[in-house]
């Protein structure tokens, strides 16, 4: 089982796999994310928590784009060959550009999903993170709705979400004015892809340079 090959020069060139870097793998029985903090797009990229209780066990990590899905699971093929049914429970959250239900899942969305292997093989997710991006770029332009980012040699359109939105300058907490952005501007970009036309739903853009990087 494969995954579809989608057109060239779109997000997917830069590579679902960095879609999510780094995942909260562990800590979690099927209650939910949001029983255990936030399911945005910051938790999705802390760094991986220790269970408290040994009888927790560890949890599975899944990574991929759904292929189809099936009542209440979803099959997925993995970025390396492989392939997972993760199946949604009544306890799962669900992100997708902010706090979701599992409607908001499609056919061809990427997905990154923790949650607890069962005896059918299937993984019981307690939380699935849809779509969402982490990306370095550069700010080419900026217009009233969307920025035009530079990633490498990649150009992606940002929409920006009204009321979602927010950005972070250095120094700063998070806002929702986006006012002190400016052309020339290096930023992390968290945001969910769009696999309709490979852009970009922005949901954070913090200004300074990447990560382990001081100017």
């Amino acid at each position: 089982m494969t995954s579809p090959r989608p057109a060239p020069g779109g997000l997917e060139d830069v590579g679902r796999r960095r879609f999510l870097t780094t995942v909260a793998l562990s800590g979690a029985t099927i209650v939910g994310a949001t029983s255990l903090g936030a399911v945005d797009a910051e938790a999705a990229f802390a760094a991986p928590l220790t269970p408290l209780d040994p009888a927790v066990p560890r949890s599975a990590f899944v990574e991929g784009r759904i292929l189809r899905i099936d009542g209440s699971v979803l099959w997925v093929a993995g970025s390396h060959g492989d392939a997972a049914r993760v199946r949604l429970t009544n306890a799962t959250s669900v992100w997708k550009a902010g706090v979701a239900t599992a409607e908001a899942i499609e056919a061809g969305d990427g997905l990154y999903a923790r949650g607890v292997p069962m005896p059918d093989g299937t993984i019981a997710a307690d939380a699935v993170w849809v779509n969402i991006v982490n990306l370095y770029a550069t700010v080419r332009r900026i217009d009233k709705d969307r920025l035009h980012l530079t990633h490498g040699a990649h150009r992606i359109v940002g929409h920006l979400l009204p009321v979602t939105t927010s950005a972070s300058y250095p120094g700063t907490a998070a806002t929702s004015d986006l006012s002190r952005l400016r052309v020339g501007d290096g930023a992390q970009v968290l945001g969910a892809w769009r696999p309709a036309d490979r852009a970009v739903d922005v949901v954070r853009v913090s200004v300074g340079p990447p990560p382990g990087r001081r100017r």
